[in-house]
């Protein structure tokens, strides 16, 4: 390593936000510039610790002191080669990805881990501006082609990886613009959509070729799909959300998460069309939380997106609840490093505004002439047996929006799926044998596949699902696999 003592004498530091009164104003990404000596220093404090578990952290496999190292001596085309060659898309996980990486750094036993994530988004960024990021098409091409259907995370990565091996690759997205839940779930606060464009023209450039509006299932059969391609690759995402059905949840005012936040993207990106949701029916776009009392149903990141979205929207009052108890503020006896350390997290979001409550249960919708005007919540305490509600802690709490932000539970069978009749588990997810499911030449990937998952799970898997792609048309594959992380080996 070019610092050896890096860890010692530089502290980990990361860009400053800028203030919540000013940043609720807009929907830009929030932090300040960092400067280039700073994003050295950073890349300093990566140890030569001999066994470095963040290879095995990164679900991508990451190189991570190399690329580290590269940084420190401010050799940014050698840093990006390295970090190109396992990770499609660091823009997009160098922005939102909650960093496994860092979990499992070394350093992080007894000190602060490397900003990993911020190295990694520097790199990608100075790439771009260097002019190293450019397309590049095969040399030769096989003559086989293949469908990909989702154009996500997981989509865009297997794309990428068979039109490298020099197949003909079509993206399908049923959705009128290319990205997914990155473009239509994540806030642009998080992830400003100039970053996904800016990618797209390199993946055109190179020959991949993309249609929205395509609903596989839908306006475009199966059959043609089978048709016109040498092989299906399928990475719809887990798309059906988690509802939660108890007494009152047909009053108005009560919606899934992604509905909300998929509205306010369109409404940024200046799109006035109809939105609909995961079962097809249109939403209009008059879904906002100004001047009212917004509970958000769900602790995880999605839940965060709405507080973050909410406070924009100039929200009465907000509340996020989470069903389990209160992380600690550091890593328990049972949550050793390297583990991903389950402590509380505080984002962004919370920081613009917001009441936090755990270990609470939603009993109730309550409303008057149809309309939603409160929840019916109980404290509980988690036991041996589950679940428990403590004895005289009901209550109601005003709430003129609740968006369920409870996760996803499978993905979306009518359609596509029954007509490929594509074998499910017990979770509804698509079956695989080496990404292959019990249909010829179709395969799967991503969250349709393993269950809702991150960012940087779904590109992983879009490149090892490339790799059985290819193997399957050419009986061989040059592309590149990566080693089980520790996540999958434990």
């Amino acid at each position: 390593m070019g610092a050896v003592d890096g860890f010692l004498n530089y502290k980990r530091e990361l860009p400053k936000s800028r203030d919540p009164k000013t940043r609720v104003e807009d929907y830009q990404e929030i932090y300040e510039p960092f400067s280039e000596d700073k994003k050295n220093e950073q890349a300093a404090r990566c140890m030569d610790c001999g066994i470095p578990f963040c290879h095995s952290g990164c679900p991508l496999g990451n190189q991570i002191p190399d690329f580290n190292d590269a940084v420190y001596n401010k050799d940014w085309e050698s840093a990006y080669s390295i970090l190109n060659s396992t990770n499609n898309f660091p823009e997009f996980t160098g922005r939102i990805c909650p960093a496994p990486c860092e979990g499992s750094c070394v350093l992080g036993i007894n000190k602060d881990p490397v900003a990993i994530e911020l190295i990694e988004k520097s790199i990608i960024e100075k790439a771009f501006e260097l002019g190293l990021v450019k397309p590049e098409p095969p040399k030769h091409r096989t003559g086989k082609s293949v469908a990909v259907v989702g154009s996500g995370p997981a989509g865009l990565a297997a794309a990428s990886q068979l039109n490298k091996a020099g197949h003909n690759v079509t993206v399908f997205e049923r959705a009128d613009k290319v990205g997914g839940l990155l473009r239509y779930g994540i806030p642009d606060f998080k992830l400003e959509k100039w970053t996904i464009d800016r990618r797209l023209e390199v993946l055109e450039a190179e020959g991949v070729v993309f249609k929205t509006n395509a609903n596989v299932g839908g306006n475009i059969s199966v059959d043609e799909l089978k048709s016109n391609f040498d092989a299906i690759l399928l990475c719809g995402g887990s798309t059906v959300p988690r509802d939660l059905p108890i007494p009152g949840r047909d009053l108005d005012g009560i919606y899934f998460a992604m509905d909300f936040l998929s509205q306010q993207n369109k409404r940024v990106s200046g799109n006035s069309d109809v939105m609909f949701n995961h079962k097809g029916e249109p939403l209009g776009l008059d879904l906002f939380a100004t001047d009212k009392n917004v509970v958000v149903i769900g602790g995880g990141d999605t839940g965060s997106d709405c507080v973050g979205t909410s406070n924009r929207h100039k929200a009465k009052s907000i509340t996020q609840i989470e069903l389990l108890s209160k992380p600690s503020q550091s890593r328990t006896k049972t949550n050793p490093w390297p583990e991903w350390p389950m402590t509380l997290k505080t984002s962004s979001s919370h920081e613009e505004g917001c009441e936090r409550d755990w270990a609470v249960l939603t009993k109730e919708f309550v409303g008057k002439n149809g309309k939603l005007t409160g929840l019916k919540i109980v404290d509980i305490k988690w036991g041996e047996n589950g679940m428990e509600e403590i004895r005289g802690t009901d209550r109601i709490i005003p709430c003129d929006l609740a968006l369920l932000a409870a996760g996803f539970v499978h993905p979306q069978k009518e359609g596509m799926i029954e007509q490929l009749e594509l074998e499910l588990d017990g979770r509804g997810n698509v079956v695989t044998n080496n990404y292959a499911t019990n249909q010829k030449a179709v395969f799967s990937a991503g969250d349709m596949r393993r269950g809702q998952s991150l960012v940087v799970w779904a590109i992983s898997e879009g490149r090892e699902a490339a790799k059985a792609v290819d193997e399957f048309l050419m009986g061989s594959s040059t592309l590149p696999s990566k080693s089980k992380s520790f996540y999958e080996l434990v």
